[in-house]
């Protein structure tokens, strides 16, 4: 690559002891290298302009800790004003290999995606020594990331690993990202809004015996709440305010079927266990009938989800819109 397109973006907390090696291993694809102190105690930024001579790299600082979806966004904000067409986010710990830089941004450059992401669950084998807990948390996390994006073909959801094309990023709204560690989930879901597509890489899972400040089992309440919530948001927007189709009729019939079906269902049953008297037939039927449809409406809906999946690339539009 002659000319480099490619911008890197490095939260900065803690890392004061990572961080250099990691630039160091940086390849000429890349043009710009955006260091973000976080309010580090370690005072990465400090450190950074008194070893690196890379002329490549900028140091920017925040005054107050602001969790690594503010870090990135600072950065992501620094990459704009440059000429960088890809953006990529390489957290500050070592954990990602520079190298796959040509390998993440590919299918951006071809035209085929508009952000990829990193997925150390790709290969069985790379994910055998994990323990099960972790295995689990990630799988729930993942579950709940594909409901409230509306991206079900994405697995790894908390990987920090990513690229995204300038004019994609530019339609994000930066300031009302979350901040912290959400913050890949949230952008997942801004992208489905904005109709992108997202490809994955697949990719080792790196610790170097160090522990991961991110536990997914911990993680999956505060996960929950925001993927409860923007699962709220894209139901309403995609289905009820830019489009209506007989899926948002499946989702307006589903749940008073399903909820009348188990109060009915509850109640009678409760009815039979002070009578003791078995329900009639009927009965039963009243219950069980609209759970099953309601059921039905459900999957059949969440197929229809599956299959409205992004597939064609938006930064060729935005860039002659532009």
């Amino acid at each position: 690559m002659n000319t480099p397109l490619i911008a890197v973006v490095i939260p900065c907390y803690r890392v004061a002891s990572h961080v250099l090696p990691l630039i160091d291993r940086i390849g000429p694809e890349v043009g710009w290298i955006f260091a973000v102190d976080d309010a580090c105690p370690d005072k990465s930024g400090d450190h950074i302009e008194a070893h690196c001579r890379d002329p490549r790299v900028q140091v920017l600082r925040h005054p107050i800790n602001q969790g690594v979806g503010g870090a990135v966004a600072t950065g992501y904000r620094a990459a704009l004003n440059s000429a960088a067409q890809i953006v990529v986010k390489l957290d500050g710990d070592g954990q990602m290999d520079p190298a796959l830089i040509p390998q993440l941004t590919a299918p951006i450059l071809a035209g085929r995606a508009d952000y990829s992401k990193g997925n150390r669950f790709h290969r069985i084998s790379d994910v055998a020594g994990m323990p099960p807990v972790r295995l689990f948390g990630n799988a729930a996390l993942s579950f709940l990331t594909k409901l409230s994006s509306g991206y079900w073909q994405l697995f790894d959801p908390t990987n920090g690993y990513t690229a995204i094309q300038r004019d994609v990023l530019a339609e994000l709204p930066l300031d009302s990202l979350a901040k912290r560690y959400f913050f890949e989930s949230d952008l997942l879901y801004q992208l489905n809004q904005l109709r992108a597509v997202v490809a994955e890489m697949p990719m080792r899972a790196v610790y170097d015996g160090e522990p991961s400040s991110l536990s997914p089992l911990r993680m999956i309440g505060p996960f929950s709440r925001g993927n409860l919530r923007n699962l709220g948001r894209r139901i309403l927007y995609s289905y009820f305010l830019r489009n209506f189709s007989p899926a948002s009729l499946e989702l307006l019939i589903a749940p008073p079927l399903l909820i009348f079906g188990v109060l009915f269902g509850m109640w009678h049953w409760l009815i039979s266990l002070q009578s003791s008297a078995p329900a009639t037939a009927g009965t039963v039927m009243v219950a069980a009938l609209p759970i099953l449809i309601g059921l039905q409406l459900l999957i059949s809906w969440l197929n229809f989800d599956v299959a409205a999946e992004p597939r064609v690339p938006i930064h060729p539009l935005l860039a002659k819109r532009s």
